[in-house]
């Protein structure tokens, strides 16, 4: 987080939250959620509440950090985590005494309304769905599947907030009363991505950014960028993952692998100066609770084109910051990066749009309005 001016509670009263998630934002395999996580709750620390992270750990980690004012309490590794994190609960933290816990449910739930605490949230960027079989082996992907189903009898009674619409109406459909879930949009840091019309690059250039997993729909990209044959683009894929090799090969047989450079994971310098180099990132995800890089890039001064999935539509706006597709609409994507390549005025045009969207959305009203919910569970309002 960056610097800014410190406040004092909602109300003058502080609040104890525990907070459990997989893993906190200093994790090798930390994503969006575990960004958003520390964003909001990061500034709820420094506003003067106490917040606690339960989470799991990796290999050489310390037990204990203090992050942002956030302290938190790393137990096992990512496969045993949700086997260590009730017992650690009820040995460690239950005692003292904490208003509200806040479980963020992205990944496999750890139900936590076992574990009786006093209030409880669920904070829930996605949920999985069927994308699990499109990156997990056949059991893996349907012990997750099968995880996410009880959701409606194991939080029943319990506030639910989501960080799209999209989000919402996943959970409404999965039996989840729609009146008990609070719709909180995630922010953007506009002091830290920042636009720089100096740095576009002079040669049509597109970013993908984010990991290399299959249901990212990378390979998609690629494709699409081989099909709109504009001989001097390039495609460039910043990001970590088992994936590369695959794609690197997939490339290589479109006859794009001079022209796509594999980057690897990149610090925020770097990640800076690629979004303001961009003609406009791509993004092919099937499913995503909001798309946090294209906010990213918005504030960048840079469009985004991107498959018209749930939670990404709500991060693009067609036509304005830049362009939707059908998903697995190859041609449709092809057609997108082929237009804007050659129309270096319209990729200004969407990009100045975009910045002035993407200042919409802060981290401070974010992490306000997280607060006025949580206050509102603690008493009782909902």
């Amino acid at each position: 987080m960056t610097a800014r001016t410190e406040r004092s509670p909602q109300a003058g009263n502080r609040l104890r939250i525990a907070v459990v998630n997989w893993q906190c934002r200093d994790n090798p395999q930390a994503g969006g959620a575990e960004i958003h996580l520390h964003e909001i709750f990061g500034r709820l620390a420094q506003a003067g509440h106490e917040v606690v992270l339960l989470c799991g750990g990796w290999p050489g980690c310390p037990p204990r950090a203090t992050l942002d004012g956030i302290e938190v309490h790393r137990v096992g590794t990512r496969q045993s985590f949700p086997f260590l994190a009730r017992r650690y609960w009820h040995t460690q933290l239950e005692q003292r005494g904490f208003d509200v816990l806040v479980e963020d449910i992205n990944k496999v739930p750890v139900f936590t309304p076992t574990w009786r605490a006093p209030k409880l949230v669920g904070l829930v960027p996605h949920l999985f769905g069927g994308t699990a079989f499109q990156e997990l082996a056949a059991p893996l992907a349907t012990a997750v599947w099968l995880a996410e189903k009880p959701l409606p009898w194991f939080y029943a009674g319990h506030a639910f907030e989501a960080i799209s619409e999209s989000t919402k109406d996943d959970l409404v459909r999965r039996g989840i009363p729609r009146d008990s879930i609070r719709v909180i949009f995630p922010g953007i840091d506009s002091q830290h991505y920042t636009p720089d019309p100096t740095q576009r690059a002079a040669h049509p250039t597109f970013a993908y950014l984010g990991r290399l997993k299959k249901y990212k729909g990378v390979d998609l990209v690629i494709r699409a960028f081989a099909a709109c044959e504009v001989p001097n683009a390039t495609l460039d894929v910043a990001g970590a993952g088992e994936y590369r090799a695959e794609l690197e090969r997939l490339a290589g047989t479109l006859g794009v692998g001079s022209r796509v450079r594999f980057l690897g994971r990149i610090d925020e310098t770097d990640k800076c100066a690629l979004l303001r180099r961009a003609w406009a990132t791509v993004f092919a995800s099937p499913k995503e609770g909001w798309g946090i890089t294209n906010l990213e890039a918005a504030a960048s001064g840079t469009p985004v084109i991107a498959s018209n999935s749930p939670g990404i539509r709500e991060s693009v706006r067609d036509g304005e910051t830049g362009f939707l597709v059908p998903h697995g609409d190859v041609a449709a994507m092809a057609a997108s990066m082929r237009r804007l390549s050659g129309e270096r005025a319209l990729v200004e045009h969407l990009g100045a749009a975009a910045r002035q969207f993407a200042e919409g959305f802060t981290w401070a009203n974010a992490a306000d309005q997280t607060e006025t919910h949580l206050r509102e569970v603690v008493v009782g309002n909902e």
